[in-house]
């Protein structure tokens, strides 16, 4: 993914003649900082597809993979992975999230569910309102729509 700068700055900055190069070959500039996005973006795909092929594998409490998760351990499993190790917690992984708005939230994010008590179960994002997770005891990781408005999401950095 790039983005294009249609900024003054840039202009100035890179010379007249390079932008004009650019627009009449039809080229884009790579703004500072957009690489990090691509990179993660490219690591939470990834992690969703290690996820999605964990489909059916059973709920075990504290499992972390390879053939039995936790809601937890199926998050750490899937990023670690994809080249990201997370804490052990559906808690400690919020807080090495960077956190978005649900208007904000992309495939590969983590949707956090939480009360008043804290933050007691983790998923990974698949879109379209749905989720990658293990959700507990006696089922196996599945692909299920997000059943509550009260979830708050993370983005592996």
């Amino acid at each position: 993914m790039t983005v294009r700068m249609h900024t003054p700055g840039v202009l100035a900055r890179t010379g007249t003649v390079a932008a004009l190069t650019l627009v009449t070959l039809g080229g884009t500039m790579i703004a500072p900082g957009a690489t990090g996005d691509v990179e993660a973006a490219s690591v939470s795909a990834h992690a969703l597809r290690v996820a999605a092929s964990k489909r059916g594998a059973p709920y075990r409490y504290g499992a972390q993979g390879p053939n039995a998760f936790d809601c937890s351990g199926l998050t750490l499993y899937s990023f670690l992975r994809a080249g990201r190790a997370l804490p052990r917690t559906a808690a400690a992984q919020y807080v090495r999230t960077r956190h978005v708005p649900a208007a904000a939230r992309r495939r590969g994010d983590l949707v956090f569910f939480h009360s008043t008590r804290g933050i007691y179960h983790v998923g990974i994002y698949a879109g379209n309102g749905r989720m990658w997770h293990a959700p507990k005891a006696g089922s196996t990781v599945r692909l299920e729509r997000i059943w509550s408005p009260g979830v708050w999401y993370g983005r592996v950095r």
